[in-house]
């Protein structure tokens, strides 16, 4: 990546405010409702290896889909997906979306036209919104979106995890009502785009840029993730106020984190120090996982916990300190991907008899 504009001259790129007209097509823009009804229970015997290809790879065809049935173990042959098939143009449905917004709120037309109606791709308006956001007086929003949508086009792979990040966050969270909302308003999204940028250039050697976008992604996000840290595609993170990643964590594919969550080490230990989180992964709010420890495949660790040791794939981890319910010799081995029905209270009573 070349770094010759950092000491040339640029242009400062203004706004663009230009008032836009409404096209007489309109797309209603796409609300979800989450199913209110799960099948009844049940708990097959299911195969470790169908259990984590699933876990990893699995993305449902629409917000519908959300691996609300269990795993079957009849599956005829081993899960696994063309990342693009079936695959559809979200940029083209965000812009009609954006239309529709519009449509129905004139006043944002500008603010519509100079975030997403003017650019001509995901990559484009992204930098941009970023640049927007992580700017201050010192550092020029024409500078960071030059060196944003040099990442974004010379690295193909993190636009592929965006469009995976907007699928995960529509399907799992009932709160977002569109992949336009989800772009411009969820800051857990849009934390999560500018860590990808910051863990590119530190890859690359480009340390003191990566960590100066850190620094203002946790100001103004009020999300804290070191570039350094390795994260996966198909992530949420939900509400995403306080959330913490060290510098030497993991974290695998479709993994749903809440508000308030800690990887980190436990104190000065240098080296690989941080949580290495499986796919499928659910981490509810306030949680604390602390060390160099595995959280396996489609685990699902509850609400305020506090995880120092590693955790079995399909298992649950609750309280402080963390302890899987059904017992250490024989937990509870869950049947469906916890990242994804965000279940956060199946087997309490099996946990606690505590009633209010």
């Amino acid at each position: 990546m070349s770094t010759k504009f950092l000491g040339s001259s640029f242009t400062l790129r203004q706004p663009i405010f230009m008032p836009f007209k409404s096209s007489t097509f309109t797309m209603a823009t796409c609300i979800h409702t989450p199913r209110t009804e799960t099948p009844p229970h049940t708990n097959p015997k299911i195969d470790d290896d169908v259990f984590n290809n699933f876990a990893r790879f699995y993305r449902p065809d629409s917000p519908d889909l959300v691996s609300c049935v269990p795993i079957s173990e009849k599956r005829s042959k081993p899960f696994s997906i063309n990342p693009d098939e079936k695959a559809f143009d979200l940029w083209q449905l965000m812009k009609e979306e954006a239309r529709s917004d519009v449509d129905q709120e004139p006043i944002l037309s500008n603010y519509y036209f100079s975030s997403i109606l003017s650019h001509d791709s995901m990559e484009s308006a992204l930098a941009n919104y970023l640049s927007m956001k992580l700017s201050n007086s010192s550092l020029p929003t024409g500078i960071l979106y030059d060196l944003f949508l040099e990442v974004l086009r010379e690295d193909q792979e993190i636009m592929r995890a965006v469009n995976d990040d907007l699928r995960a966050v529509k399907e799992r969270d009932p709160a977002c009502i569109s992949y336009v909302q989800c772009f411009l308003n969820f800051k857990g999204f849009l934390a999560c785009q500018a860590h990808r940028i910051a863990h590119n250039l530190w890859s690359q050697g480009r340390k003191i840029l990566a960590l100066l976008i850190q620094n203002r992604v946790s100001e103004v996000f009020a999300v804290d993730i070191h570039p350094g840290a390795k994260i996966g595609r198909g992530i949420l993170l939900d509400h995403a106020t306080g959330v913490v990643i060290g510098e030497t964590a993991v974290i695998g594919n479709n993994v749903s984190i809440l508000h308030n969550v800690t990887l980190g080490g436990t104190g000065k230990v240098s080296g690989d120090r941080h949580p290495k989180i499986g796919d499928g992964v659910l981490i509810g709010a306030g949680t604390c996982v602390l060390g160099n420890v595995r959280i396996e495949d489609g685990a699902k660790i509850g609400a305020g916990s506090v995880v120092l040791k590693q955790v079995p794939a399909r298992t649950t981890a609750v309280g402080n300190p963390a302890k899987l319910i059904g017992g250490k010799e024989n937990p509870i081995k869950l049947d469906k991907i916890p990242s994804l029905t965000m279940d956060h209270t199946s087997h309490i009573s099996e946990w606690s008899d505590y009633v209010i």
